[in-house]
């Protein structure tokens, strides 16, 4: 049912096809650079919501709210899923486009702890709880988006787009921070209100991008299910599906635990363990998520020649066995080179997990309940494991054992490699056919 703009079909709906994909990879792109820029300049902006006390206690603080967000992330999951698989995948991701672009105008324009006292921490968790839905509601629907209007023989590599906007979003948080520090302001300067221009800037962003959500055209797998199918989309009929729930789960444990580690708190890690000034752990972090970004579509790419199982093992033998390891050179005082050859070390082998993240999940659900079977276990399991990483470790560090976060990535990792060792190949038992 679902072999929309294969082989058979027009170029200009070959043009089409790519148009739509590029619209849905620009808003997923603009949401995560909203979620971004709150880790990219918590150490600017987190003294001014929260009393002054020493620096790892207010980034304790902050992560916090961050991990908060990230409870709102099923509800999203839950609520946009079946709105996705209800009245399509366009409405949903347009919802989700507009809830980031308040959350960003709210923080934007929040005065102070010093101003307005406990307001401040309030208003702050307010706007990321409205983040933390539309993200959550965002992955299910722009995997799900990207996977039905991609052709067959090449889903895994246009699906590997979702991560390629992904870590952009992050990227260009983290060069926004360098513009800022190295070019526009000083330390003081943004310390005080220049943490406030990337807020301000992910909420204009989020305009644009619900524009050219606006002239997306819904896939046919959805319009073909949603006219003659009887099917419903509910929390129940989701239930029939409980191994392929349970694979969704195991397999992001694993997967959003490494990559929170080496993309979201890698930053503060560089900087409050390794010593690292800010200026040059925002360096590292730049040209190390680069690198991981451009080679998304390779390694999607590859998945769709040798199959998405062996890409997922990989990762599952490579983050159990090295991460212990990487952490632990990282942690140690050395050069920018040496920190960032083992940064990219490690997304390398995240790469193994994040490049097929998307398709795998897909694959294993039918059109009717696709966005909510990828979307709520999606969400539910990254705000148990992804949205409290960076708490943990930074809890952890707070009892002067860092090193056992190390070990916890590596035994979640370890969860994701058994499930692939016993998962079948998901592109040949695909329901997206």
């Amino acid at each position: 049912m679902n072999h929309y703009l294969d082989k058979k079909d027009t170029k200009l709906s070959h043009i089409q096809r790519l148009r739509n994909i590029f619209s849905g990879s620009v808003g997923n792109l603009v949401e995560y650079f909203d979620w971004a820029i709150y880790a990219a300049f918590a150490l600017y902006f987190t003294p001014a919501f929260f009393p002054e006390v020493d620096q790892t206690t207010q980034l304790l603080n902050n992560a916090g709210v961050f991990a908060i967000g990230f409870i709102f992330r099923p509800l999203g999951g839950w609520l946009l899923g079946s709105l996705a698989d209800r009245k399509g995948r366009k409405s949903a991701l347009l919802l989700s486009v507009s809830l980031m672009c308040l959350g960003s105008l709210i923080i934007a324009c929040t005065p102070g702890y010093a101003v307005i006292g406990g307001w401040a921490p309030a208003l702050l968790l307010f706007a990321r709880m409205l983040q933390g839905f539309s993200i959550g509601g965002e992955y299910g629907s722009s995997a799900t988006y990207l996977s039905e209007m991609a052709s067959s023989k090449r889903r895994g590599y246009y699906s590997s787009f979702l991560y390629v906007t992904i870590v952009l979003g992050q990227l260009l948080a983290l060069v926004l921070l360098m513009v800022l520090q190295k070019l526009l302001l000083n330390s003081e300067q943004l310390h005080q209100w220049g943490w406030r221009i990337p807020f301000i800037i992910g909420g204009l962003l989020a305009v644009i991008a619900m524009g050219l959500r606006g002239n997306m055209v819904e896939t046919k797998a959805f319009v073909e299910q949603h006219t003659f199918s009887t099917h419903h989309t509910t929390l129940r009929e989701l239930l029939n599906y409980p191994k392929e729930l349970f694979t969704v789960v195991a397999l992001t444990a694993g997967g959003t635990v490494s990559y929170y580690t080496f993309t979201v708190y890698m930053q503060k890690f560089l900087v409050n363990t390794t010593g690292f000034s800010k200026d040059d752990a925002t360096v590292i972090c730049v040209i190390a998520l680069l690198v991981f970004m451009v080679i998304q579509p390779l390694f999607g790419l590859i998945s769709d020649f040798i199959g998405r199982r062996i890409m997922l093992i990989a990762f599952g033998i490579g983050a159990t066995i090295f991460t212990v390891p990487i952490l632990s050179l990282l942690s140690q005082p050395q050069s920018i080179t040496s920190a960032l050859f083992w940064y990219i070390c490690a997304l390398l082998i995240i790469s193994g997990y994040s490049s097929v993240n998307a398709i795998v999940k897909a694959e294993l659900f039918p059109v009717h309940i696709r966005a909510l079977g990828v979307g709520l276990p999606y969400a539910l399991t990254v705000a148990l494991f992804g949205g409290t990483a960076e708490y943990l470790a930074l809890w952890m560090k707070s009892f002067h054992h860092p090193e056992w976060f190390a070990y916890y990535v590596s035994g979640c990792a370890a969860v994701s490699l058994m499930t692939s060792l016993f998962m079948k190949e998901s592109k040949d038992v695909s329901k997206l056919d």
